[in-house]
């Protein structure tokens, strides 16, 4: 479906490009150095009122891959709790960090109801465009994953009984909102016009992970059930997300490495993008560890203990290419960078697919008591750390100079179009 004419006079969204990615300009170095007007005319940097025509304009534009910063915040603190290694003062740190997203999350929350009192007309059009849309999934995967932190961590500030509390909504409500966007995004790309060739990148992954993410957040509930039907049915939800989770994360996968072997990795705006390949892949050995670890709680003894062994058997191969796909995105990544990568949101790409990655190691690690993963998981948290602090800091400089808060530049005539 076409975006509106009224929709694109007022709003001028993200490009068609699958390549740039919501929030991603295709402008030069000079022009990211140059904010623009609405009307499209250069500004000189400036902080966040020179820099926009009016304040009201800060929710104008407030994409759903805005959530992609608390998804980022929310797996540092979420990773390190996990951790086979406790370090003195980690644990503190981490639900620093946890608190952090959560304030993130209620922010954004807050700023995204303005943003659809005040703009519905844009908040719509982010809704049907071929590639913003795609980021419908970064606010489930970004409710599951505060209600995560605050189970394993915020219960040491809230208490365990109000920690489970909210858990239980923040999971129930970012599953809900996961499995609608997993049917609700590709329903519209396949029924809406053909995806030019090529044109698959990372972004695809966002809608179909999320009950990746909710399997394995329901994998910690599962305990607090009671025993019986109730139990039982949580664990067997969370395995046939795996499921659906799984094998879509799959077909998008083939289609993306397709496209890096006829296209190339094209513009830089789309690199930050091929980590999120690392998501399903990380999140999947967490997950089946996670829910291999509680099916003793609800499954029968052959079936418990063909669950924990399966977290051992389906871990580490796939543990294994995910490595091999880091290794390959880090070198895509130098590579482009040398002639240069400019900031976007799309930065946090860098951040929870590596999380991912981290908790994978670590119940890998857990599970086998392997110093192998053991030595992989504090290795992988170091690095995620380091690109959690650099991507935090360039998106609250962008954020202060308003740059994160305007329209992107209209997509160069030969990007390749997604369709509509």
């Amino acid at each position: 479906m076409s975006t509106p004419a009224a929709v694109r006079d007022r709003n001028p969204i993200p490009p068609k490009d699958p390549r740039t990615g919501p929030q991603t300009s295709a402008r030069s170095a000079l022009d990211e150095k140059t904010p623009r007007t609405r009307s499209g005319y250069a500004r000189p940097p400036g902080r966040v009122l020179s820099a926009l025509d009016r304040p009201a304009d800060l929710f104008r534009h407030l994409g759903p891959n805005w959530f992609a910063c608390v998804m980022g915040t929310g797996i540092v603190a979420n990773a390190a709790a996990g951790l086979p290694v406790h370090a003195p003062g980690l644990r503190p740190l981490a639900t620093a960090v946890w608190a952090l997203a959560a304030l993130l999350l209620l922010a954004l929350t807050a700023a995204w109801a303005v943003h659809w009192t005040r703009h519905r007309e844009e908040a719509l059009g982010h809704a049907r465009h071929p590639v913003t849309a795609h980021y419908w999934g970064a606010p489930a995967m970004a409710l599951v994953t505060v209600g995560a932190g605050t189970l394993s961590l915020g219960r040491d500030w809230i208490g365990a009984g109000a920690a489970l509390g909210v858990d239980a909504v923040l999971w129930s409500a970012g599953t809900l909102l996961g499995l609608a966007t997993c049917v609700w995004i590709p329903y519209r790309a396949i029924t809406g016009r053909p995806a030019a060739a090529g044109s698959a990148f990372g972004g695809w992954l966002m809608p179909v992970v999320p009950p990746m993410v909710s399997a394995a957040g329901g994998a910690a509930l599962v305990p607090h059930l009671p025993p019986g039907q109730g139990r039982l049915a949580l664990l067997l939800a969370c395995y046939a997300m795996f499921g659906i989770s799984l094998f879509a994360a799959l077909l998008v996968l083939t289609q993306v490495w397709g496209r890096l072997v006829h296209h190339g990795p094209g513009p830089a705006a789309l690199v930050p993008t091929l980590w999120l390949v690392l998501g399903p892949l990380g999140q999947s050995v967490t997950a089946a560890n996670l829910l291999g670890g509680a099916a003793p709680l609800a499954l029968p003894g052959p079936y418990a203990t063909g669950a924990e062994v399966f977290g051992f058997l389906y871990g580490v191969p796939v543990w294994g290419f995910a490595m091999l796909w880091l290794t390959l995105a880090a070198a895509l990544t130098v590579r482009t960078a040398r002639g240069g990568l400019p900031f976007s949101l799309s930065w946090w790409s860098f951040t929870f697919p590596l999380g991912t990655c981290v908790t994978g190691s670590s119940a890998l690690a857990l599970r086998l008591d392997s110093a192998l993963f053991t030595g992989a998981a504090l290795a992988l948290y170091a690095l995620l750390v380091a690109a959690w602090a650099t991507v935090a800091w360039r998106t609250a400089r962008g954020a202060l100079s308003g740059r994160l808060f305007l329209p992107p530049a209209p997509a160069p005539a030969q990007s390749v179009s997604a369709g509509s």
